[in-house]
């Protein structure tokens, strides 16, 4: 019998706890010491403290980032591992995988190398520990001693497969620097006015008097009183059909010029205003060009190009079609890639700048898109549902797809944002969550806060209106209507465990 009776207790109080759950807070705002959001679950999700100061969201791929804007912000992964981190970005950034890290600080200080632990790569080049300070110091070290350098510019030193070279070397620049690219060993003593090639290929030149360079079968490079004279010639490649022409262009500038090659040759007068270009392959094309770039007209199998500038232009290019009105004013660009049509449309550059995304062949599904009002707002919309838009929005269009900035610095200067997860389950927050109305339509609620002052509930025709964050509450169900609640405090819905089974 007590047994019974205690197995009855705790099912009542399951149905209670149940029962009060049922209009139970999402969200608690104690504006503006902290705002903290919970999950279905009634697990907290988010929360913020300061306005947009202190804050902790979850991140994309299911870990979390965290920080204190703008001076540092942090993601970790689903297990706490820590990925990344940047101070008053982009002063500093720090980031990590399960192989590899680095750091860097304006980009101008940088470190990288191999997490401890990691598998040896197959590369020696992938193997190293980097670290420069640019532009003084450049070093590397690597398993193989041949991939390893230290250098100190302008002092001494030498770095490999840097800044598109196979080796650079240099002692007192610009006293001495030698260079090593493709087989091409070319030494300059001073740099830039004496220069010696040897190796692939043979030259000498006193700069900017005069200069050639000899790459036996490959081209031939001359230049004098650089760059008003110059002589190039460059052979077919090696699998062109017999017969092909080599690459021609010699110019007396600005009186002439002239460029040739297989399948096209054009030349310019009084350079780089007046001229044409005729081609007859891979594709035929022919353009005319006055007072350029003002005034340019061409036409070919699929290049066309119709400019009269600043008033108009117009062009299309394998599918890359383009368009200035009134230039800078308007500016709007049209293709199509990966199988997505894109439009772009720019006022003044950045006042306005919008980009949308279609389907080709179906036109009438939705569009995904992203506007700026430059500073006042900026929209997205996925096309499936997922709309955000925030105000103001001075960042964002001068940094489009840099999650660090959005992370780090818009919530910063967003008094109003707006994010809808699917039609019907939508947020906004204004004054960084002083203001806060959501609503789910998946368990039928609603929820507004008026910071702690006031705050609003509703859940499947149940209703609970608290002032003070539960100081003061109200609540209204089917079947019991108003009633009155004093010190009604809950941080998230209450769970009770199943009785036991008699």
């Amino acid at each position: 019998m007590k047994l019974n009776r205690l197995t009855a207790l705790l099912g009542l109080a399951a149905m209670v706890a149940a029962a009060r759950a049922e209009v139970a807070e999402r969200e608690q705002n104690a504006w503006p010491f902290t705002v903290t959001r919970s999950d279905a679950a009634g697990q907290p999700a988010a929360w913020s403290a300061g306005g947009p100061l202190l804050f902790s969201v979850p991140a994309a791929d299911g870990g979390k980032q965290s920080g204190l804007r703008p001076v540092w912000v942090q993601t970790t992964g689903i297990r706490g591992d820590f990925r990344s981190a940047y101070f008053l970005y982009p002063v500093f950034s720090y980031s990590s995988d399960t192989e590899s890290y680095k750091w860097t600080v304006l980009n101008l200080i940088n470190r990288s190398g191999r997490v401890a632990g990691a598998p040896t790569p197959p590369s020696d080049l992938e193997s190293h520990e980097g670290f420069d300070v640019w532009p003084f110091w450049f070093s590397r070290e690597s398993s193989d001693p041949a991939a390893s350098y230290h250098a100190l510019f302008p002092v001494a030193g030498t770095i490999k497969h840097r800044l598109g070279f196979d080796r650079l070397s240099w002692f007192a620049w610009p006293l001495y620097l030698r260079s090593e690219s493709k087989g091409v060993v070319t030494t300059a003593t001073p740099w830039p006015f004496l220069r010696v090639a040897s190796g692939a290929a043979s030259g000498f030149a006193v700069w900017p008097l005069f200069g050639w360079q000899d790459h036996p079968g490959v081209s031939r490079h001359e230049f004098y009183l650089w760059p008003l004279g110059y002589n190039n010639t460059t052979a077919p490649a090696a699998d062109a059909p017999a017969g092909t022409p080599p690459v021609r262009e010699y110019a007396v500038l600005p009186f002439y010029a002239h460029a040739s090659g297989p399948g096209y040759a054009g030349e310019t007068f009084l350079w780089p205003f007046f001229g044409y270009t005729d081609r007859t392959a891979p594709e035929r094309y022919h353009e005319t060009r006055y007072f350029w770039p003002l005034l340019v007209q061409g036409h070919g199998q699929d290049h066309d190009i119709n400019r009269w500038a600043p008033l108009y232009t117009h062009s299309n290019l394998h599918g890359y079609d383009k368009t200035w009105i009134a230039w800078p004013l308007l500016r709007q660009l049209r293709w199509t890639s990966n199988g997505v049509a894109e439009t772009k449309t720019q006022l003044l550059y950045f006042f306005y700048w919008s980009r949308v995304q279609r389907s080709p062949t179906n036109p009438k599904l939705p569009a995904a898109s992203i506007t700026h009002v430059w500073p006042l707002v900026t929209v997205w919309d996925n096309g499936a549902g997922r709309r955000q838009w925030q105000f103001p929005s001075p960042f964002e269009v001068f940094f489009p797809g840099n999650e660090k900035v959005r992370a780090a610095w818009s919530p910063l200067v967003s008094l109003v944002r707006y994010d809808q997860r699917t039609p019907g389950d939508a947020r906004t927050s204004v004054l960084w969550d002083a203001v806060t109305w959501e609503q789910r339509a998946t368990d039928r609620s609603t929820e507004f806060h008026l910071g702690p002052l006031f705050s609003m509930t509703t859940h499947a025709g149940e209703r609970r209106i608290a002032l003070g964050n539960g100081l003061v509450s109200f609540r209204l169900t089917p079947t019991a209507g108003w009633r009155l609640f004093w010190l009604d405090f809950r941080s998230k819905p209450t769970t009770v465990p199943a009785p036991p089974a008699p």
